[in-house]
């Protein structure tokens, strides 16, 4: 499986406002493509029905802007993420059709950040667990199925660092601005079988 991947964080403010009066908003105001890669193993329970897992990397940023309620000011920080994937997805596909099949597939998605922390006021927790649900299509050829898929993941758990590791003290006024940080993600594949 290869891929393409936008990774996204929802944040929830908390209202803080700094000793100088500063309040501080967070925003991911575009995506940053990443790359994906995985094996795909998938086990038929019935011609329609199958369990699907495909260990797999999805290499990607977010750019995070703080603006300041008052002024305007912004600040911009980039958090790197390296996530490995284990999906365990239930795959519904229809009958075949010619050299096509279309399916739908839900599951769920331990997560883990593997990237290493940064001097960023924003940081993961490195596990989250994601919910999955996405489409796609079988295409058979002589020698191999290509399937093109797309998956919507959301995440189920808070994963910001409420006490992150950074050496710059001033930077906490961001971190503490936030209250819930939960990841989302778009994943477009190619998987070949």
């Amino acid at each position: 499986m290869v891929g393409l991947n936008m990774q996204d964080l929802e944040f929830t403010h908390g209202g803080y406002v700094a000793d100088n009066g500063q309040t501080w908003f967070a925003e991911i105001p575009s995506f940053s493509p990443g790359f994906s890669v995985g094996i795909v193993g998938e086990m038929y329970l019935h011609k329609n029905f199958s369990l699907r897992t495909i260990p797999s990397l999805h290499f990607g940023e977010r750019r995070v802007v703080f603006r300041e309620s008052n002024t305007g000011e912004e600040e911009k920080f980039e958090v790197k993420s390296n996530y490995l994937m284990f999906p365990f997805d239930l795959k519904i596909s229809s009958d075949r059709i010619n050299n096509y099949r279309p399916y739908l597939l839900a599951g769920i998605a331990p997560t883990f950040d593997l990237s290493k922390k940064n001097q960023s006021p924003v940081q993961m927790k490195p596990l989250d667990f994601y919910l999955e649900f996405g489409f796609g299509c079988d295409f058979y050829f002589p020698y191999f199925k290509f399937i093109p898929e797309i998956k919507f993941c959301l995440g189920l758990s808070d994963v910001l660092n409420h006490e992150p590791n950074i050496l710059d003290q001033s930077l906490l006024k961001y971190t503490n601005s936030i209250s819930k940080a939960t990841s989302r993600m778009i994943v477009i594949t190619f998987n070949f079988e």
